[in-house]
């Protein structure tokens, strides 16, 4: 336990560094930031000035000997998770690292291997699970008041919506919308589902589209290279299925020739069901069909999840509380993105061990 407040430090100076989490810092009573570290010495200056951080490094070993570190936030590229976690876990400093854990199951049980020899606090930055509509609707789920869960429907559709840079060159993502944003849905639903144990996934990933050349429109890009071949995915569908005849289905794109469908996730019981998009509770009371619709105290959204997600992360550490979003369960999304890709390449339905 801390008597004082929690000195972290960020890995990464990129756009969820500086849109998301170190705002949400700087709105936490029990954190201060004490360092960024990137390779990039200007992108990590501006980013210290910005946000008047006190020390920049270029080199991560540097920042892990700094004895005034407690722990790190990691928003890096997904291909660097597994090393970074490895030296953070070995440095003993605690560890928010963000989405996606690691770009396979492999190395997301190497990491786990590492955090637990080390003991440090490591919690996944899935954001979603702080928002203030998915708690509602999992204490529903947790109080029984939709029954049993049985199915989920989730996903998440950009007609032309294709980041550029690091992201579509598969040996630095791990793989295209359903590593991205895929992992946003799938653990977002199974969190709220109660997380029933899943047994076997069947899924199917789209080349059809790959790079287009579609005027007006706007692409997010990673770092400063734009052109990078296309060599993830563009779109995928997949069935979970998990113990007890209860699953879930995932429709993710990048890119397709549809209409858009910002993120989504319904869930569906024996007594009722829930919607996160729109928030909506779905019911009978007397005979009639019932919608009902909780009032929010905080506003729904991104920002808001980042901030309690911080929170959360900073009382874990000071407190020794374990986290909402823990390396187990960490691991586990990891293995159910992990078998979307192997079904589609095998054709047939893979087990999760």
């Amino acid at each position: 336990m801390l008597d004082r407040k929690v000195r972290v430090a960020i890995i990464g100076a990129g756009t969820v560094a500086r849109d998301n989490q170190l705002p949400a810092y700087m709105k936490c009573r029990d954190a201060e930031v004490a360092a960024v570290c990137d390779m990039d010495h200007a992108r990590a200056s501006a980013l210290a000035e910005q946000f008047d951080i006190p020390k920049v490094y270029t080199d991560m070993h540097a920042l892990l000997a700094d004895g005034e570190v407690d722990a790190v936030s990691i928003c890096t590229g997904n291909s660097t998770h597994e090393g970074i976690v490895t030296a953070c876990a070995r440095a003993g400093k605690h560890i928010l690292c963000e989405k996606p854990m690691a770009v396979s199951a492999e190395q997301a049980r190497r990491m786990q291997d590492e955090v637990k020899k080390s003991g440090v606090t490591f919690m996944m930055a899935f954001v979603n699970r702080y928002r203030q509509e998915s708690r509602i609707i999992r204490e529903f789920v947790d109080l029984g008041k939709l029954g049993d869960v049985y199915h989920a429907r989730c996903g998440w559709i950009r007609r032309r919506g294709t980041p550029r840079g690091w992201f579509t060159d598969v040996k630095k993502s791990g793989g295209g919308p359903v590593i991205d944003i895929g992992v946003h849905v799938i653990d977002l639903t199974w969190y709220m589902m109660g997380k029933p144990r899943p047994i076997s996934v069947s899924g199917v990933v789209h080349h059809r589209i790959g790079s287009y050349q579609t005027k007006y429109v706007n692409s997010w890009v990673a770092g400063e290279q734009s052109d990078l071949p296309v060599t993830t995915e563009d779109s995928a569908t997949a069935l979970i299925r998990f113990e007890n005849q209860v699953s879930m289905s995932v429709d993710v794109s990048w890119a397709i020739n549809g209409r858009e469908k910002d993120m989504f996730s319904e869930i569906y019981g024996s007594k009722g069901g829930a919607s996160l998009n729109p928030f909506a509770f779905y019911g009978e009371e007397n005979g009639y069909l019932v919608d009902t619709i909780p009032q929010l105290c905080v506003p729904g959204g991104w920002q808001p999840a980042f901030e309690e997600e911080i929170r959360h992360f900073v009382d874990c550490v000071k407190n020794g509380k374990e986290p909402v979003s823990g390396i187990e369960d960490g691991v586990m999304v990891q293995k159910m993105l992990g078998a979307i890709y192997e079904s589609s390449a095998q054709q047939r339905e893979i087990a999760i061990v």
